[in-house]
């Protein structure tokens, strides 16, 4: 079963600004802590897809198994045209899914979350380290401008899973982004069902990995 999200902030590093090698090294050791993939996201060699008869969708990269009344909207680069991110939405929630190369040994997600720190700060907003279901949760919150013109803050929560030279990213939106629930619990399966398949061709430690539009999904659009 997926796990749960463990609320428990770092009081040191409240706002993840390095002040301390402690709270640093608390992360990292979280980090290292456990297998926190055993029950998923997958890599392709590790699993059989072919053992049952469920029906997935294939971006060539990444393979996703759709839920009930699951809504999709695929991200693509403006000049060229690849999918760079899948946001899958459900009701008030959503989460942004994205594929990235990394190195062969040791992990880059202290250095991942150093640069989230730094864009954080530009922008404006707050940045939170918290245990959650895949180790170190970061959790994020920016101002923004509603339609009707008032202020507010949109927060988020993003996840990150290590695999074999990849790094997977799930970034929480909406109702599941502020507290734990069945909105929650759904994106977090989903999450965990997700099979990378990476290839291998040799990419530099960082840069996407884009997704390829599966066969029935372009031809829907070929028809619109």
């Amino acid at each position: 079963m997926p796990r749960r999200s463990k609320e428990v902030p770092d009081q040191e590093s409240e706002n993840e600004t390095g002040k301390t090698s402690k709270s640093t090294d608390k992360w990292q050791k979280l980090d290292a802590a456990q297998d926190w993939r055993q029950d998923g996201p997958f890599d392709i060699e590790e699993v059989d897809l072919d053992a049952d008869d469920i029906e997935r969708l294939d971006f060539g990269s990444l393979i996703v198994t759709p839920f009930d009344d699951m809504a999709m909207q695929l991200q693509l680069d403006p000049e060229t045209g690849e999918v760079q991110a899948l946001l899958v939405i459900d009701k008030q929630s959503a989460i942004e899914v994205a594929l990235f190369a990394a190195p062969a040994a040791g992990s880059m997600l202290a250095e991942v979350r150093g640069e989230m720190r730094r864009s954080t700060k530009l922008a404006g907003g707050t940045m939170t380290l918290v245990e959650g279901p895949f180790g170190t949760e970061v959790k994020r919150t920016f101002p923004m401008t509603t339609p009707e013109g008032a202020p507010a803050n949109q927060p988020s929560r993003t996840w990150f899973v290590e695999g074999p030279k990849w790094l997977l990213r799930g970034v929480i939106f909406g109702q599941a982004s502020q507290k734990s629930g069945p909105d929650d619990q759904l994106l977090l399966e989903f999450f965990c069902n997700l099979v990378v398949r990476r290839g291998v061709s040799p990419r530099v430690p960082g840069d996407l990995i884009p997704l390829e539009i599966p066969e029935i999904i372009e031809a829907e659009l070929t028809q619109k």
